[in-house]
C-alpha cells in the first residue's frame, strides 16, 4: 500500500527538542511514573532516555519533565509537559492529515506495494 510518511521534528539550534520518539518516551512517562519502566518499555537503556530527556527539558523555557528522586513516583510530566505534548500530536495529526492530502497525486503514481515486493 503506498502512503506517506511525515515525521515532526522541533529543534531548539541543533537539539531535537521534540520528535515522535521524544513524545512516546513522555507519554510512557506520564503513564508509567518514571523514566526506567518508560524506557523498558520502549526498549531503550535508562542512560538513553535519561538524556533524551535532560536534552528536551533544556530545551524549553520551562521543564516537561519533573524529577522526584527518591518517591514512589519518580517522574511525571509537568503541567507545560501535558500541554507540550498535546500541541505536538495535534501538530502531528495536522501534519499527516495535510501531508495525505498534497501526496495523494504523488502517491497515485507509484506502483503497487504488491507489484515492488
Amino acid at each position: 500500500m503506498a502512503r506517506i510518511k511525515i515525521k515532526a521534528q522541533l529543534l531548539a539550534g541543533e537539539v531535537i527538542a521534540l520528535g515522535p520518539g521524544k513524545a512516546d518516551l513522555l507519554e510512557g512517562i506520564a503513564r508509567e511514573g518514571s523514566i526506567s519502566a518508560a524506557a523498558r518499555a520502549m526498549g531503550l537503556s535508562y542512560r538513553r532516555a535519561w538524556l533524551m530527556i535532560d536534552a528536551t527539558n533544556r530545551a524549553f523555557a520551562a521543564p516537561l519533565v519533573a524529577l522526584h528522586p527518591g518517591a514512589r513516583i519518580g517522574a511525571t510530566l509537568t503541567e507545560e509537559g501535558h500541554a507540550v505534548l498535546g500541541e505536538f500530536r495535534a501538530l502531528e495529526a495536522a501534519l499527516a492529515a495535510a501531508g495525505e492530502r498534497h501526496a495523494a497525486p504523488l502517491l497515485a503514481r507509484l506502483r503497487r506495494a504488491a507489484e515492488t515486493d
